[in-house]
């Protein structure tokens, strides 16, 4: 049974111009009432009923801290009394730099959070304003020393290549500011323009001035150059840790183990059946009343599926794939089952196959989805019907 859980905040005091998950502006939103459904929901599940040990918890939106203290507290003493979580091992939380106030924070120590995840984006001033958001450098650098001063000592940094106007040297400007900060983590994600945002409705119209392809790929050389240099090291294709900071909970993702999750459009994957919730607000909110569940698709992820995203997600980490650990999990060795994906994938240099693992080159961290899609809908479920 999963000990990982997701927990969704659908709400934002604003809406970025280049994010497509679920969320809505804050103002005149029924926030109690969704927390009262989010409780209900975690009230309900295997692992309240079970009293299953949770070992990560991440709680992202959206963002969690435009709640009030007061509800942050309701909802964390609800999940205390209904979760076993003595043995929560990380627990993180989305912080957004200007909501992150000194009374949010010691809410969040008090109840043992012990991971913040800042999201930054870039420290140009001029960049912030142009993808929507509303923090200053300046609050970035007062929410973190807040967060050192209450005995925080897990700190992540959102930052992000390939915005619009963006230029190497402003990347390379952020990531050194960032460096400066002596946070622990960093996650560092390319632009992509997705449908329902303002971005993708300005690129539509011709007016998105993205930055050349040359200089996403300068910017990403840059990340991985000088993160080691101050000894973080690539554990993902887009994550940097100090050693001993990885993020646990993302981790569970890439090496397709499972996590519930809880909140509007939130999704889970849990007994081989992958799942989302309903996204609008009171639509979720509705259902959980109704019946405790508010289950908008559920996928039974066949064998096949279930191999081939061991496949790609795992080739996400950068030490890659372990053979021996996938052929203990899942009963089959990687080239009886792959062989004309990673003989396609070595010819095109995106991936390396030694003895022990399997893993993206130099040249497939910067084309990571082609690598992937090698190893995508290349198995048929018949034949895993016949042999079990």
């Amino acid at each position: 049974m999963s000990t990982s859980i997701y927990v969704h905040i659908p709400f934002c005091e604003h809406i970025c111009h280049y994010c497509d998950f679920n969320k809505v502006f804050l103002e005149n939103q029924p926030v109690e009432d969704y927390i009262d459904a989010l409780i209900k929901e975690i009230s309900v599940s295997k692992q309240a009923k079970n009293k299953v040990a949770i070992e990560t918890i991440y709680i992202g939106g959206g963002t969690p801290t435009a709640l009030t203290a007061a509800q942050l507290d309701r909802l964390f003493v609800a999940m205390h009394n209904l979760l076993n979580l003595q043995h929560v091992s990380e627990w993180t939380v989305e912080v957004n730099p200007d909501s992150a106030d000194v009374e949010k924070l010691q809410v969040l120590k008090k109840h043992r959070v012990n991971r913040l995840s800042f999201g930054v984006q870039t420290f140009s001033q001029p960049l912030l304003t142009e993808i929507g958001r509303t923090h200053s450098p300046e609050s970035v650098f007062s929410a973190i020393k807040t967060a050192r001063d209450l005995g925080f000592t897990n700190l992540s940094v959102d930052l992000m290549l390939g915005l619009p106007n963006q230029t190497v040297q402003d990347f390379e400007q952020s990531l050194q500011t960032a460096l400066q900060l002596d946070i622990e983590h960093i996650s560092a994600y390319m632009l992509k323009v997705e449908k329902q945002t303002v971005f993708f409705n300005r690129y539509k119209k011709g007016t998105l001035r993205l930055p050349p392809e040359e200089d996403d790929v300068a910017m990403y050389e840059l990340l991985k150059a000088k993160t080691a240099e101050q000894g973080l090291n690539q554990y993902e294709i887009s994550n940097f840790g100090k050693a001993g900071y990885e993020s646990k909970h993302n981790l569970v993702y890439w090496k397709n183990e499972s996590y519930a999750g809880f909140g509007a459009g939130s999704s889970g994957y849990e007994e081989g059946i992958r799942y989302q919730n309903i996204n609008p607000i009171q639509k979720y909110i509705d259902s959980i009343n109704d019946s405790g569940r508010a289950r908008l698709r559920e996928h039974l992820v066949t064998t096949a599926e279930k191999l081939e995203e061991a496949v790609f997600l795992g080739l996400r980490i950068r030490k890659g794939l372990s053979k021996e650990a996938f052929k203990m999990k899942y009963g089959y060795e990687l080239e009886e089952l792959f062989l004309e994906s990673i003989e396609e994938g070595l010819r095109k240099g995106l991936i390396v196959n030694t003895n022990k693992s399997l893993a993206l080159t130099e040249e497939g961290l910067l084309l990571g989805n082609e690598a992937f899609e090698l190893f995508v809908a290349v198995l048929e479920d018949d034949v895993f019907a016949e042999t079990t």
